[in-house]
């Protein structure tokens, strides 16, 4: 099955109001509609609206909020809720970052719940999953993000699970300039297939994008979308500036 292909840019902690502003101003000038793939932009919580409202001519553009507070409201100081994501105008949540996870210290009890929480504010979450690198040197890999994306489906009954995106991102390629060859991205994305088709059969699994992130350049991206079973890319530092990132998602 063809799924259409997902570009993705994380933000992070970068680009204020104003940047967004000249940002969009220069991606959108070298960027016609494009139709047979999709993009997604995951400003920080601060930038969100400037962004949505930088787009509101360009609707085909999804925009999304980097994470989400594992409850929808209550007594939590400077945390974001799913209710507020959706009201504000984003459609896709990233649950699982690495960075939430390794910085943070999230479990995947907190995806399991975020996730749930996300499928039931009608909004699509992108579930990321990856391996440390001594995960990795000990042959763990698969083992890991099975596990990883057993918990964050773990709350969702099918129909919801057929909704989501999926990204893997390798926690020792990302920001490191080491990257998974096609050919590594390839196998993962295999292994993640397959478990999604044993959680949800063949047809809801073909239609669950799974993007690669980790050090993807301008360089690199138009070989990893070439490889068989990568759907799409999920770019931090290559997405900052808009004329390397102009050059991704016409890749």
């Amino acid at each position: 099955m063809h799924r259409k292909p997902v570009l993705a840019a994380n933000w992070k902690l970068n680009h204020t109001p104003n940047d967004a502003r000249a940002f969009l101003q220069r991606f959108l000038a070298q960027v016609p509609k494009l139709n047979e793939r999709t993009l997604v932009f995951f400003p920080s919580a601060l930038t969100v609206g400037t962004v949505i409202e930088g787009l509101k001519d360009r609707p085909e553009i999804w925009v999304g909020v980097q994470n989400v507070h594992g409850e929808a409201q209550g007594a939590f100081t400077g945390e974001n809720s799913v209710l507020m994501a959706r009201d504000i105008g984003a459609r896709v949540v990233l649950v699982g970052h690495s960075e939430r996870r390794h910085v943070f210290g999230e479990s995947d009890a907190h995806t399991t719940k975020k996730m749930a929480l996300v499928a039931q504010a009608r909004l699509t979450p992108m579930l990321c999953v990856g391996e440390t690198l001594e995960e990795r040197e000990a042959g763990r890999t698969g083992e890991v993000v099975e596990r990883q994306l057993a918990a964050g489906l773990a709350g969702l009954e099918d129909g919801q699970v057929a909704g989501i995106m999926l990204a893997y991102e390798p926690v020792w390629a990302i920001g490191t300039g080491r990257t998974a060859t096609p050919a590594d991205a390839s196998e993962i994305h295999g292994v993640l297939r397959r478990a999604l088709v044993s959680r949800v059969g063949d047809k809801a699994a073909a239609g669950i994008p799974i993007l690669y992130g980790g050090s993807v350049n301008r360089g690199n991206a138009s070989q990893l979308l070439a490889a068989p079973d990568v759907d799409g890319l999920l770019v931090g530092g290559a997405s900052l500036d808009a004329d390397s990132w102009a050059s991704i998602v016409r890749a």
